[in-house]
């Protein structure tokens, strides 16, 4: 009993440590919110009158759950959304401000920072360490936290902030399925590579 009881304090301390935030952690989580940012200029196709366009943007998001984990995913990404909100012109077509997160592309925007819990939770865990190596797994999670939070988040803006029913909204919503699909397999086969060169990225901490 003596044992396990001097070995309490030190555990706690072991753990402590790992939940507090690195150089490395915080150099990641910038470079992530950096990386989306880049990846909201890239095509911008405007799709329909909904007004808002196709980019890479959700990969790039896709990408920070999948690769750093929920807890570092969720806060690059919240971090890009900060960003964009104080007025630096990083959300699709050069625009920013609160504007943005207000308007028909605010469901998709506010759904990112979950998008990218959910689908470091699902790598993490549900995937495993195998699973995390394997480009058709990390598909598959990284498609379920898309069809999961930001379709839905997506459809339920578009309804409230174009005033039109769930119906309509769900088919604007329609259009960008097949270029999901197109950017979940880009991160896929990204995050299985990154995962088998670097095993250690999600098994520390978050």
């Amino acid at each position: 009993m003596a044992t396990d009881q001097t070995s309490l304090p030190g555990q706690a301390h072991a753990d402590e440590r790992r939940r507090r935030m690195t150089p490395t952690d915080l150099a990641l989580i910038a470079s992530f919110a950096a990386l989306i940012s880049a990846f909201a200029y890239v095509g911008a196709i405007p799709v329909g009158g909904a007004g808002v366009p196709i980019t890479l943007q959700t990969a790039g998001v896709m990408l920070a759950g999948c690769l750093l984990g929920p807890t570092r995913g969720f806060l690059a990404v919240a971090l890009y959304l900060a960003l964009g909100a104080i007025g630096l012109p990083v959300f699709a077509e050069h625009s920013s401000g609160l504007g943005v997160l207000t308007g028909a592309s605010a469901g998709y925007l506010w759904s990112f920072p979950l998008a990218a819990l959910v689908g470091g939770l699902l790598v993490k865990y549900a995937a495993g360490e195998r699973g995390k190596t394997r480009a058709a797994i990390v598909f598959g999670c990284s498609l379920a936290a898309s069809v999961l939070v930001i379709h839905p988040m997506g459809i339920a803006g578009l309804s409230l902030y174009l005033d039109i029913s769930l119906a309509e909204a769900l088919r604007i919503d329609v259009l960008y399925w097949a270029g999901d699909v197109l950017k979940t397999t880009l991160v896929a086969l990204v995050a299985a590579e990154v995962h088998r060169a670097f095993p250690q990225l999600l098994r520390a901490r978050r």
